[in-house]
């Protein structure tokens, strides 16, 4: 049987010895770039940032990416060194926490519309239940039942290039409605050998239920 994946890279020698003569080396400006910690101007990214994806992975290397969104600035800055991100209410499988009971690593890339630098935060997170954190971090007088709080090992910008590429931010780019791939169509696929008796209206009515009255 042919192989999926052939000519793999196995090891960090293979890699610089094969690829590093052909793709050269880090510019200055990218080598300097990493810090330890938050200064004003990575805080007033975070403060201006409505969206978060969130990498997590459990004891056994299984990954999972996690969107987190919410009015900008709903990440909370503890200090230069602390972040706190609530847990707002979703499909309760609580992937992202129950990752990190059993891997404290934590990777975060803040996206702010229209910008097509991103700000990459990694390091390691608890979950905790801290009353102060989860009141500064109540909507509309409801406090997140948790969240995540990082302590951040290393920070810095992302370059534009997948955004460039993408076109992500360029409205011309965009699927017009009709094109668009249907997300109830996807579900009720994906949900058919554990539930083969779910119609497509009630995974729509479902749908719509969690977002008018389950938001918050």
């Amino acid at each position: 049987m042919r192989e999926t994946f052939t000519h793999r890279i196995e090891s960090l020698e293979q890699l610089e010895t094969e690829l590093r003569p052909i793709a050269g080396y880090p510019g200055k400006l990218a080598d300097s770039k990493m810090k330890d910690r938050l200064d004003e101007h990575a805080i007033g990214w975070i403060a201006k940032s409505p969206f978060v994806m969130m990498a997590t992975s459990d004891d056994q290397g299984r990954c999972d990416v996690s969107p987190r969104g919410d009015a900008p600035g709903f990440v909370h800055v503890v200090d230069e060194r602390h972040l706190f991100l609530p847990e707002r209410p979703g499909n309760r499988r609580w992937d992202s926490i129950r990752n990190l009971l059993t891997n404290p690593g934590i990777g975060l890339i803040f996206l702010i519309p229209g910008v097509e630098e991103t700000f990459r935060v990694n390091g390691r997170g608890v979950v905790t239940r801290d009353p102060a954190l989860l009141e500064a971090t109540a909507v509309q007088g409801k406090l997140p039942l948790m969240g995540i709080g990082v302590e951040i090992d290393e920070c810095y910008l992302h370059c534009a290039k997948a955004f460039k590429r993408s076109g992500l931010w360029r409205p011309d780019t965009w699927l017009e409605a009709g094109d668009r791939p249907s997300v109830s169509e996807l579900l009720v696929a994906h949900c058919r050998t554990a539930m083969p008796e779910v119609t497509l209206g009630e995974v729509e009515a479902s749908l719509q239920e969690s977002y008018t009255k389950r938001l918050y």
